[in-house]
């Protein structure tokens, strides 16, 4: 199936959270040395925390800044110590494991070129691999994908693609093409989709975008909350099982296809629902929550890689950070520095990389962000050069265009 560019119509835009696209051209220089590689990129989108994921507990202005909402290895809820000076979120004892088993990275103090704050601009640069918004319309995975072809073009007859979710993100689109596979799970809209949404139409569907805000009023005025309100005790925006139900049939059924000997090898799924403005709760409340989802979803895919497992690398990334304070709502609001997680067989891992900017008020960006040390390309760099044997040129010319000055992160994998 060729490659289809479209917008998402409301169906696809409220079921569509998770997309998973994979191509099953196997790195021609990795097979010469014997290997079989896979990377499967997850994008988290509406920003993580970081703060709230891995706590510079050593820092000596972390409680200061946090105060009793600061992750600290001796609090109600403990973090999970990595090193000294870091230490994980209790929600995720499996990506922890998976770091003392030295199959884990943890990239803190990361961002993309971006320096705002949309969502939108943020995902672009993301998923494009451009230094800027709405420079081009593929994206670095798929750009990646054909400079691992020998002459630098996808024969659309002999390469397949599977897509997981109703919408294409822009990481996967190129020329590579692409085929879906809607999972039985989906989550409902939740109230920062919906918004998102809304703003997305009113600048490409003005009229879907009255019918969709029409929906909401409707749906608020009948008490239900929303379009897709969740049962009683459920989350506010959707209930924890569902949640973990949902994220682990998607990330389960990427692993089983990549894992397949004549199957796919590299993919990238999406995830949405990041946005914690209100209420984050990183020790026990929705940050929790989804980074439980998260790990969930972690163990689905190491279980079902199987012995592909020891050739596999997880990139786990988000557009950008989230306020090194928490706001008047008891959540954090859209900022810049952030992590990235790793996770695979195939890693060189058990170890935090950080150029630690420190969290003193001078130390902020912009006096209220974690300052990024660390370029994201650098790792995505280093990650597709000596896992996937793309040439290094091509990584600065091609898939991240204007990164000569971005070294590749080097010994990320065995």
């Amino acid at each position: 199936m060729g490659f289809r560019h479209h917008l998402p119509n409301r169906r696809e835009a409220l079921l569509g959270a998770g997309s998973l696209f994979a191509w099953s051209q196997m790195p021609r220089l990795a097979r010469a040395e014997g290997r079989d590689p896979r990377l499967l990129v997850i994008v988290l989108r509406g920003a993580l925390d970081g703060l709230g994921a891995v706590a510079p507990v050593g820092d000596p202005d972390w409680i200061g800044l946090r105060s009793d909402r600061a992750l600290v290895l001796d609090g109600k809820t403990p973090a999970l110590p990595l090193d000294s000076f870091f230490a994980l979120n209790p929600a995720m004892p499996n990506l922890y494991r998976l770091y003392k088993a030295q199959q884990a990275t943890i990239v803190h103090a990361t961002a993309t070129p971006y320096r705002e704050r949309s969502h939108f601009d943020g995902q672009d640069v993301l998923e494009s691999g451009m230094a800027r918004p709405g420079a081009v319309d593929t994206g670095w995975l798929n750009r990646a994908l054909v400079e691992l072809a020998s002459d630098g073009q996808v024969d659309l007859r002999g390469s397949r693609a599977l897509g997981v979710g109703a919408v294409t993100p822009l990481v996967v689109r190129g020329k590579a093409p692409v085929m879906s596979w809607v999972p039985q799970k989906l989550l409902a809209a939740s109230e920062d989709t919906q918004a998102r949404l809304l703003d997305l139409y009113q600048h490409t569907d003005p009229k879907l975008a009255v019918a969709l805000q029409a929906r909401v009023r409707l749906a608020a005025l009948g008490g239900t909350g929303g379009m897709d309100a969740p049962a009683p005790g459920e989350l506010p925006e959707f209930g924890i099982a569902r949640l973990r139900a949902y994220v682990a049939e998607t990330a389960g059924t990427a692993a089983r296809v990549l894992a397949k000997p004549d199957g796919p090898r590299v993919g990238a799924a999406s995830f949405v629902g990041w946005d914690t403005h209100i209420n984050e709760g990183a020790a026990s409340g929705q940050l929790a929550n989804l980074l439980g989802a998260l790990d969930v979803a972690l163990a689905a895919i190491e279980t079902n890689m199987r012995d592909a497992w020891r050739e596999t690398v997880v990139a786990v990334v988000t557009e950008f950070g989230r306020t090194a304070r928490i706001n008047g709502t008891n959540g954090t609001d859209h900022g810049t520095g952030t992590v990235a997680l790793l996770v695979g067989g195939a890693l060189r891992g058990g170890r935090v990389i950080a150029d630690w900017p420190g969290l003193k008020q001078a130390q902020l960006y912009e006096d209220r962000d974690l300052k990024p040390t660390t370029d994201l390309r650098a790792m995505l760099k280093g990650l597709l050069r000596d896992h996937l044997r793309v040439d290094e040129r091509a990584l600065a010319s091609t898939v991240f265009p204007e990164s000569a000055d971005v070294t590749p992160t080097s010994g990320l994998v065995g």
